[in-house]
């Protein structure tokens, strides 16, 4: 039986356990979120410092030469790691209940959905307000098409492609072309 409401939701949410979204202390999280989101989305064209400097604050890591075009959606932000030199383009939302990692020089084309956030089946404890989260890594080199969906759970392996439009429901292994609904692997790269 889950912990009941105002039990350290947020560790809880980091653990992959049930979680209540609306404690307190998560709202606030994602009200503080938002508000940098909003600034961000709303920024100028050629305002890159003060874009910098938004992502610098709202993530655990925005690395060095990477680049974020608006818009972005986020729950909370410091749960999102991302690493240098990588690009994401236009239209990204990162549901980051839990962790969400992006390596090194990560292309990350426009519309790209990663969602940690999953509900339980039963739908009595789904009515309830119970949620959880795992985490999701893109780890370094990889190439995201547009509109890549990564479910819950999920791991890109270092320097995969993942064709457009793709829906990623399990581990993509390290250097492959994968694609598809669900994702599955086309070839090894280098073949």
């Amino acid at each position: 039986m889950p912990a009941t409401a105002g039990e350290g939701q947020r560790a809880r949410m980091l653990a992959g356990e049930p979680y209540f979204a609306s404690d307190p202390e998560l709202v606030a999280a994602q009200v503080r979120a938002q508000t940098r989101v909003d600034r961000f989305n709303a920024s100028a064209s050629g305002a890159e410092p003060e874009r910098r400097a938004l992502l610098e604050d709202l993530f655990a890591r925005f690395g060095e030469g990477s680049v974020l075009r608006p818009t972005l959606r986020c729950d909370y932000g410091f749960n999102i790691s991302i690493g240098a030199r990588s690009f994401i383009n236009f239209g990204c939302v990162m549901l980051d209940c839990n962790r969400i990692t992006i390596g090194d020089e990560v292309q990350i084309a426009p519309g790209v959905h990663l969602y940690t956030a999953t509900h339980p089946i039963d739908a009595a404890l789904r009515r309830a307000g119970w949620e959880s989260a795992l985490p999701v890594t893109i780890a370094d080199g990889v190439w995201l098409g547009g509109g890549v969906i990564v479910n819950p759970g999920v791991t890109v392996g270092e320097n995969s492609v993942v064709g457009a439009g793709s829906v990623v429901t399990r581990d993509v292994p390290p250097g492959v072309v994968a694609a598809g609904n669900p994702c599955r692997v086309l070839r090894r790269l280098n073949d």
